[in-house]
C-alpha cells in the first residue's frame, strides 16, 4: 500500500502531510476509539499486504471521511468523527491550536489527550520539518 501511495501522491515523507502526521493521527484515533467505541480499529483489521479490503459501507464511510476531513464538519458517524478529530488534533504541526468547539467528540476534547496530541504536532514543527510541504514538486 505504501508503494502505491508513494507512487500516486508523491508525498514528502517527512512533510506536514507525510508519515509522521499519519502516525500521530493513527495514535490519536486509537486513543479516542478505546473510549468512544468507534469502529476505526476495525478498518485496520481489513487491511492486507496489497490494499484496503473494505466492504461497500466501510469504503463509502472511508471515502466520506477523507473527502470531508478538512471541511470543518462535525456531524457524522462516530467512526468518521473520530477520524476527523484525530486529524484535527494534529494541527500543532502547522502552528494551529485546534478549537475544542470544532472537535466532534468528547474524547478529543479531553484535556489530557488534547494536550498530548497538540504537543506531539508542535514538537514535529519545532524540529523544522513543517516547512518542507506535503507534496514534492507541487507549484
Amino acid at each position: 500500500m505504501l508503494r502505491v501511495l508513494r507512487a500516486q501522491f508523491r508525498l514528502e515523507w517527512l512533510g506536514i502531510h507525510g508519515v509522521p502526521h499519519w502516525a500521530r493521527v493513527r495514535w490519536n484515533a486509537l486513543a479516542m476509539a478505546r473510549v468512544n467505541g468507534a469502529r476505526a480499529a476495525e478498518f485496520t483489521l481489513q487491511l492486507n499486504s496489497n490494499l484496503l479490503k473494505l466492504d461497500r459501507p466501510g469504503l463509502e464511510m472511508l471515502a466520506y471521511a477523507v473527502r470531508h476531513h478538512s471541511a470543518g464538519h462535525i456531524e457524522a458517524d462516530i467512526t468518521v468523527q473520530t477520524c476527523w478529530d484525530a486529524d484535527r488534533l494534529d494541527l500543532g504541526r502547522v502552528g494551529i491550536t485546534p478549537r475544542p468547539d470544532r472537535l466532534c467528540t468528547e474524547e478529543a476534547r479531553d484535556p489530557v489527550l488534547f494536550e498530548r496530541a497538540y504537543r506531539a504536532g508542535e514538537e514535529f514543527r519545532a524540529r523544522g520539518r513543517w516547512w518542507r510541504g506535503s507534496v514534492r514538486g507541487a507549484g
